[in-house]
Formats: structure tokens, C-alpha cells, sequence
């Protein structure tokens, strides 16, 4: 089950048992190991909604006991793009779903300053023009990694993207929405705001350390 936010660009997954394991994570006394568990059970249930409508075309198989037609993905399989370093949480459960997905990474981190993205690596599949490029990080705050993301993503030939996290701001979908229009969005929730340090209320803390036990 899925519903569509008053922002146009967003989908919010309202499956029972995202929601579920959301608040489970929302949760401070969660632990680490128990928040990357739930992270990427959640990470597989969004990862079936946004490709939900991959094209398909039709081939003759033949089965232990007889020839068919059947569905097969019309294309490559869509490649996965991590923000480092939260990213990765989501990337499992993702590489669950799309086994052979070429995997790139984008190291960006958010200057405490400024709240702008800095960018310290970047590694990417060549042939992102030929497939889905889904883009995973937990939470959409400012928007500003994902926009820097996205920039270097386009510039190196990304088509056709879109952009999967967990929680995301309002703030966070105007500026992504205002950058890149035409790039959906999948989130697990769309909470209230942003507060003066820029993390999302009210959240879950900032994802990386909670995904890492680090402070």
C-alpha cells in the first residue's frame, strides 16, 4: 500500500510493515545492530516500490515441462547509487532485491557550517544511460547531498533516476524537487521540519552513526 504526498514528486510508502519497522528505528534505544537489521528489511520493501514498474518484454523459455513465453526485464537491471556513508545501510537490502546491480558510490558529507555538500569520492557505472539509476540514502534534510549527487550523477549520463531514502523533510523535497524536477521520490515517511542544526524532526538522529554505533 502506497500513497501519494501533496508534494508531486514523492510517494510515500505506507506498507504496514515500513511503517512498522520505521518507528522501531525511530526508537533511541534501538541499537545498532538491531536499527541495521530493520534498515535493511525496509530498504527491500522500498526497493519493490520503486521498481514497481519496470518495463518488461516477453521470451520463449523452456520448462522442465514445456515451451512458454514469459516476462524478463526489457533492459539492464537498474544500477544502485550509495551516498557514503549511510548509504550502505540502505544498499543491502536493495542488492537483496537486484543481485546483479553494478553498485557506484558518492562520498559526500555536509559541511556543520555551511549544511553544503562536499564531495571526497566518487566511482560510478559507465552505462547509467542504459539502466534505472535509484539512488539510496536514509534521510532527505536540506536536499543538498542529493542534489550535488544527482548533478554529478547527470553529468556523467543518468537518465532515468530516482531517489530512495527513509525519512525526508519538507524542506529537503523542495530543494531536491526545485534542482531536479521529474526525479521521484520514495520515502518511508515525510516528517514535520528541519531544526536550526539542519536534522530532520522528529526523525531518527543522524542515520550513519546510528547505522555504525559511532557519535
Amino acid at each position: 500500500m502506497q500513497g501519494r504526498d501533496k508534494h508531486a514528486e514523492i510517494t510515500t510508502v505506507r506498507h504496514p510493515l515500513v511503517q512498522h519497522k520505521l518507528t522501531l528505528m525511530r526508537d533511541k534505544r534501538t541499537a545498532p545492530p538491531e536499527f541495521r537489521r530493520l534498515l535493511r528489511e525496509i530498504s527491500l520493501l522500498l526497493g519493490y516500490e520503486v521498481t514497481r514498474h519496470l518495463d518488461l518484454k516477453t521470451v520463449d523459455v523452456e520448462t522442465p515441462v514445456g515451451a512458454t513465453t514469459a516476462p524478463v526485464l526489457s533492459r539492464l537491471e537498474p544500477c544502485l547509487i550509495t551516498i557514503l556513508r549511510a548509504g550502505n545501510g540502505l544498499l543491502d537490502g536493495m542488492l537483496d532485491l537486484i543481485p546483479a546491480a553494478p553498485v557506484g558510490h558518492v562520498g559526500l558529507y555536509r559541511d556543520p557550517k555551511t549544511l553544503e555538500a562536499v564531495e571526497y569520492y566518487y566511482k560510478v557505472p559507465k552505462d547509467m544511460s542504459e539502466r534505472l539509476t535509484i539512488v539510496v540514502d536514509p534521510m532527505l534534510a536540506t536536499g543538498h547531498t542529493a542534489v550535488a549527487a544527482l548533478d554529478l550523477l547527470k553529468r556523467d549520463g543518468a537518465r532515468d533516476i530516482s531517489f530512495v531514502c527513509l525519512v525526508a523533510a519538507p524542506e529537503g523535497i523542495a530543494e531536491l524537487g526545485k534542482a531536479h524536477p521529474g526525479v521521484p521520490i520514495f520515502a518511508a515517511a515525510v516528517d514535520e521540519k528541519l531544526n536550526e542544526k539542519g536534522y530532520i524532526v522528529p526523525g531518527l538522529g543522524d542515520a550513519g552513526d546510528r547505522i555504525f554505533g559511532t557519535k
